[in-house]
């Protein structure tokens, strides 16, 4: 018996998500004395590399087309290997594929958890963010199998120096789905705000566009990914697909700068799963200092450029 982590990959590569999935599988099977197999959706370079996370074995496809189906693989898979519980990590992709395999299983589905997995003499239990991340509750894994959808920076990695044993698959012919259109929208900068380990966010604390140069260096020498509050997208001083939120995207970095932006329960909303969140605004009563890790009480417009000339200095 295993559990079975399903991996995004992104230019060749696994994602930062897939690691975190991977660490998260492996800290259930050590309670629960069960291995840890991965299967990548897509192509990767050195796919045995997961196994510093905690993989015994990499199932990889090299036969990837339209006229493959997906879900039905990962069943046969489920089947064959005997598989106990199935980890996903959170993104659009992955709650598709979760909710449609666990359908087609007939089986247990828990999403947004946000926590590493307790035992209780042999009952697991796992928390979950509900209502946007704004109350949480604890439910147990049922008997039978279990279909699990995962947050970033549950936990810090262990890593260690083991590969994961490579076995080539072929996957399986069909398709439960009909593809309707097709069509890539491609988000512009250098690091996308949903894989980022630190996001630079602006809100209407930066008075205008013109400005934004401040946001954009600061998060080239911290190698971040750019954000905003609701209001500066639609003032269309930013594009919507930065808009950080309730209704834009949500994030969970490790560090989140928020400068000029005041923490409406929206905003607060999208990013709080971040691990840690830095608050700058020259108002001290503005309610994001109360969600913030630490916060600068100054001038967006003195602080941005001192932070950034320290930090390239270091």
């Amino acid at each position: 018996m295993s559990i079975l982590v399903v991996v995004e990959t992104q230019d060749n590569e696994y994602k930062k998500s897939a690691y975190d999935a991977v660490a998260y599988a492996a800290d259930l099977a050590k309670k629960l004395s069960k291995s840890v197999t991965t299967f990548v959706l897509g192509e990767v370079a050195n796919p045995e590399t997961i196994g510093n996370y905690g993989s015994e074995k990499v199932f990889i496809a090299e036969n990837w087309d339209e006229k493959k189906d997906i879900v039905l693989t990962i069943t046969q898979m489920i089947s064959e290997e005997k598989i106990e519980t199935v980890v996903f990590a959170k993104s659009p992709v992955s709650e598709t594929l979760a909710a449609r395999i666990s359908v087609k299983t007939q089986s247990y589905l828990a999403t947004n958890i946000c926590s590493i997995p307790e035992l209780s003499g042999s009952i697991i239990k796992i928390k979950k963010s509900i209502y946007t991340g704004k109350g949480f509750i604890v439910e147990e894994l049922h008997s039978g199998l279990n279909i699990l959808v995962i947050k970033k920076n549950i936990l810090q990695a262990q890593l260690s120096d083991k590969l994961a044993q490579k076995q080539v698959i072929k996957l399986a012919e069909g398709k439960t789905s009909k593809l309707v259109s097709k069509g890539i929208t491609k988000a512009t900068g250098d690091i996308l705000l949903t894989d980022a380990q630190i996001v630079v966010s602006g809100g209407r604390g930066m008075k205008g566009p013109e400005n934004w140069a401040l946001i954009e260096d600061l998060a080239k020498t911290l190698g971040a990914a750019t954000g905003c509050s609701k209001p500066v997208s639609d003032m269309d001083w930013r594009p919507h697909h930065e808009h950080v939120g309730q209704t834009g995207v949500k994030v969970a970095p490790t560090l989140y700068i928020a400068a000029g932006i005041s923490g409406a329960i929206q905003h607060l909303a999208g990013v709080n799963s971040s691990k840690f969140i830095l608050v700058i605004n020259k108002d001290p009563e503005a309610p994001f200092f109360k969600a913030a890790d630490y916060g600068v009480v100054g001038d967006l417009f003195e602080v941005l450029p001192k932070l950034n000339a320290l930090l390239k200095s270091a």
